[in-house]
């Protein structure tokens, strides 16, 4: 199973993340898939962490699009990042 964020929209939001299998996303069951991107619970500040030795600190796996998804984040198509909202 992955992490998926839906984008909705022409500035790319994220309006919902669920947990999927890739077939599920695709099947449109859950509307058009290419406004569904998949992220990853482990990636933070372009950064993957895992369990290292009993804590949760950087490991070797591959980080995905810099930042896991969160609601009211943006996609940046061009950095193929997800960026935090900023406080205003």
């Amino acid at each position: 199973m992955s992490h998926f964020a839906e984008i909705s929209g022409s500035n790319n939001i994220v309006t919902r993340v669920i947990v999927a299998e890739q077939g599920f996303i695709n099947s449109g069951a859950v509307g058009t898939g290419s406004k569904w991107i998949q992220t990853s619970y482990n990636t933070y500040g372009g950064v993957h962490y895992g369990d290292v030795s009993g804590s949760y600190a950087p490991d070797s796996g591959s980080q995905l699009r810099k930042n896991y998804a969160g609601i009211g984040y943006t996609y940046n198509t061009g950095s193929d990042a997800f960026i935090a909202p900023q406080p205003e």
